[in-house]
């Protein structure tokens, strides 16, 4: 794990890294959410998020609906959204963009 995945990111330092994305900033977490058109839409995009979480070994918290998907991340372990909640963010972006 790298220095940056145990720094605590404010709200400020992450906007700019989250332009043109679904994610914004709330708090001690990002949330995401997209439109997938029905359920069974929000459930194939849960399983490609669900891939690149395992291999990255950090995971959302998630909720799903019928034709919406939201991402909810955050470092638990040092109580913040931290690097890795931006590079899983990114991932999520581009998978929701297939």
């Amino acid at each position: 794990m790298e220095d940056s995945d145990r720094r605590v990111l404010e709200a400020d330092e992450t906007s700019g890294e989250l332009v043109g994305t679904a994610f914004m900033q709330e708090g001690d977490r990002l949330v995401g959410s997209y439109e997938t058109g029905d359920f069974l839409g929000a459930v194939r995009l849960l399983d490609r998020v669900a891939e690149v979480a395992e291999v990255m070994q950090h995971h959302p918290d998630v909720r799903v609906g019928y034709g919406r998907i939201t991402f909810e991340l955050t470092s638990h372990d040092v109580g913040g959204v931290t690097a890795r909640d931006l590079r899983l963010a990114h991932r999520i972006e581009q998978l929701a963009a297939v």
